[in-house]
């Protein structure tokens, strides 16, 4: 791999690689080649009702062949961060069947039993009610045993049309309010627990990876957290402008109009000489 060209890329998927049942311009191509200049291609998603054999099934179906080994997920970085800091802890999971089986799956014990939780998950849950919530209360409050972290850090899931639905940081408002206590970790983008999930599987050099998405507050900060490249993409969320009044934690060091546009950066080593504190154009991205 050459010094002035990345080691790997790592894109969001909705906004960015596809707009919901299909492919964005260029991004099948971008993908194949960007792997076949032997760089490492993987792709995240906070998300936490699918799990990456979902997403790889979905891009693998749009033309992307693609192993569930390349794809995180929300759920990914949370059983990762319960294995690895809170081994043997009972769970109480706030969330959809893919949250309660990727627990099960990784041979977690999950509880209803507020005297035997260690830790609560708080999650998008379509089937909050009062029973969980009271569950979760006397898990910390009453027992003063379990701790509170959640999947993303995300306040609503958006839907076309400009709708929305609560997501897991309305979950975890409601735990925090009751019980008086704080998430010990959020995982998600742009939580920097997620890319130490991702950097510790993969081995990442923040310096030499890019961090590719459609949204200044999740794709941009959490790239800019852990100190990578950042490249946004204006086929999603972001509007052209919304890169220069971004704060600077979410200012993304180029702005590119397609996906494609990161083909041409990754041959010509532009990211080498890129300041890393000022977000470029899409032509000064290219020079």
């Amino acid at each position: 791999m050459r010094a002035d060209v990345p080691d790997a890329y790592l894109f969001d998927l909705d906004g960015t690689i596809y707009l919901g049942g299909g492919l964005l311009p260029g991004a099948r191509d971008t993908v194949i080649e960007l792997r076949e200049a032997g760089a490492t291609v993987l792709f995240c998603s906070n998300n936490p009702t699918k799990t990456p054999g979902d997403y790889a099934e979905k891009l693998t179906a749009l033309g992307i062949p693609t192993d569930e080994r390349d794809v995180y997920t929300s759920l990914v970085a949370t059983v990762e961060w319960i294995t690895r800091h809170r081994p043997g802890a009972t769970v109480f999971p706030i969330g959809e069947q893919p949250l309660l089986g990727a627990l099960i799956a990784a041979g977690i014990t999950v509880s209803e039993d507020p005297e035997a939780i260690d830790l609560v998950v708080a999650s998008y849950d379509r089937h909050f009610d009062y029973r969980k919530l009271q569950i979760a209360f006397d898990a910390i409050w009453m027992h003063k045993r379990a701790e509170l972290v959640a999947t993303n850090p995300d306040r609503y899931c958006p839907f076309p049309g400009g709708r929305g639905e609560p997501d897991a940081a309305c979950v975890t408002a409601a735990i925090e309010a009751g019980t008086g206590t704080r998430c010990v970790a959020v995982f998600g983008k742009p939580s920097v627990d997620f890319f130490d999930v991702i950097a510790g599987a993969r081995g990442l050099d923040p310096q030499r990876t890019v961090m590719v998405g459609d949204r200044l507050a999740t794709d941009m900060a959490f790239g800019r957290a852990w100190g990578a490249g950042t490249a946004l993409v204006l086929t999603g969320e972001a509007q052209p402008g919304d890169a220069e009044l971004a704060p600077g934690a979410e200012r993304p060091h180029v702005v590119l109009s397609g996906i494609d546009q990161l083909v041409d950066l990754h041959r010509s080593g532009a990211w080498s000489r890129l300041e890393r504190d000022l977000t470029t154009t899409e032509r000064e991205a290219a020079a």
